[in-house]
């Protein structure tokens, strides 16, 4: 009794984490999720009627009187339940959910975001219709209502793009480029992550998706357009900014605005506005920042960037002010 106890408690904690908010697949804010979640829920219950449908024959099989099923009764038995029966509900099954299987279409008056996957961060441009793209990094932001196109790519190593309530997994492949189409049904913040083990800090590979009001997402492109913020002059956040750039970071990373042009790791042109830090495994605060900025390896195993323990702390500090002020 206590082991049946036991294994009711795991399967209802097993259960129960899928139940979250955020990362679920239950909890949908887009199309393709809330059909794929519908099937399942249909299949769920096609599952457990076949399943008490068998204990029911069994029962009846072990109550009825020696004699009663003879072999030509069970024959016709094992060719209905075993055959055509089975034939007849997959068969139901695979028609009913071919429709729900056609991408949603995409017209050239769509938004396009082309996301590619690295060791372990996620880089992000939106590409708006007739217009310059956007680059951004850890952050997905889509409108809510409108058809969006995301082009998945790689480029180190196989990874697997997956954000649970909005659609299904998808591998990005180096050389390759795979489309995911989806369409946000509800606004609110959820989570997305890396579903192929890409290497040490695979766990730690996660960012955030923001579903937006249709004109809150296009003013907030239009934000994301302009050029960084230049800090007043005398202030940490400028001190931050000529640090940003005596101690290297400037060879990596990009702030449009500045002579910040590089693109081997993520864009930090409106940094000091994303709502995590460290590909969605840190919380944006101050503490978080410095810890990052002396030693990602530390935070984030596997992370190219380099260690700078030998930040004197108040540098640490100005740098961190710097990128916060990136709004």
């Amino acid at each position: 009794m206590r082991r049946f106890s036991a294994s009711i408690g795991l399967a209802a904690f097993a259960a129960l984490g899928a139940c979250n908010r955020h990362q679920s697949a239950l909890t949908v804010f887009g199309e393709e999720a809330a059909t794929v979640r519908h099937l399942t829920i249909i299949m769920l219950v096609g599952a457990v009627a076949i399943a008490a449908g068998v204990a029911g024959l069994m029962i009846a099989a072990v109550r009825a009187p020696e004699g009663k099923l003879t072999l030509s009764g069970g024959m016709r038995m094992v060719g209905w339940l075993g055959g055509v029966v089975p034939v007849v509900v997959l068969l139901s099954l695979l028609l009913y959910s071919l429709p729900a299987m056609r991408p949603l279409p995409v017209a050239d008056s769509d938004l396009r975001i082309a996301v590619e996957g690295e060791q372990f961060w996620w880089a992000v441009r939106y590409q708006p219709p007739g217009a310059a793209p956007v680059m951004s990094a850890n952050e997905i932001r889509i409108p809510v209502g409108r058809t969006v196109q995301l082009d998945l790519t790689a480029g180190d190593v196989i990874h697997s793009f997956w954000i649970p309530g909005l659609a299904g997994k998808m591998d990005m492949i180096p050389g390759r480029t795979n489309r995911l189409v989806v369409r946000a049904t509800k606004p609110g913040k959820f989570r997305g992550v890396c579903t192929e083990f890409c290497g040490l800090s695979h766990a730690l590979m996660a960012f955030d998706v923001v579903a937006m009001e249709p004109v809150a997402f296009d003013a907030w492109l239009a934000a994301e357009r302009r050029p960084a913020i230049v800090p007043p002059a005398g202030s940490v956040a400028a001190a931050g900014a000529q640090a940003f750039v005596a101690d290297g970071c400037a060879g990596c990373h990009a702030i449009a605005g500045t002579e910040a042009v590089a693109r081997i790791a993520p864009d930090l042109t409106h940094f000091g506005s994303r709502t995590s830090l460290g590909a969605g495994t840190q919380p944006m605060t101050r503490e978080a920042l410095v810890a990052f900025i002396l030693n990602a390896p530390s935070v984030k195993p596997g992370a190219r960037m380099p260690a700078y323990t030998h930040l004197p702390p108040a540098e640490a500090q100005a740098i961190a002010a710097y990128l916060e002020s990136l709004k």
